[in-house]
């Protein structure tokens, strides 16, 4: 399992760590089944407090992403978030497209930029 930290990025430590390990069970890279490194070496190896890695993989339990087995680490339980309606999902939509317009970029530069995230996403449903 590969993730990184951005020092500059604005969201918190944690919450970096639960958006890349969602893209890795987005993309694939993390099948159901699959087992997470221990918290342990998670923090070692991005140089971050365990209480940080330990709360993220509690925030990713509590989607129902992962169960965490305490002495034996975790593993990936699914590769769907449930719960949520298509509303809600808009509404997160739309708050990111917002923020990309706020950050100045034009119509096509959005439309460019999800079209690249798209493909990195497998092609068929995820389910």
């Amino acid at each position: 399992m590969y993730i990184t930290i951005d020092e500059r990025d604005r969201r918190p430590i944690y919450r970096q760590v639960v958006d890349e390990i969602k893209g890795l069970i987005a993309r694939r890279e993390l099948e159901e089944g699959s087992s997470l490194p221990p918290l342990r070496q998670v923090a070692a190896d991005l140089g971050v407090n365990l209480n940080t890695i330990a709360f993220a993989y509690r925030q990713l339990q509590k989607e129902g992403l992962i169960k965490v087995r305490h002495g034996s680490g975790a593993i990936v339980t699914s590769r769907v978030v449930s719960g949520r309606t298509e509303e809600q999902l808009r509404v997160q939509l739309r708050t990111a497209l917002t923020q990309l317009a706020l950050a100045g970029l034009k119509h096509f530069e959005i439309k460019r930029m999800v079209n690249e995230e798209l493909g990195i996403l497998p092609s068929s449903r995820i389910v």
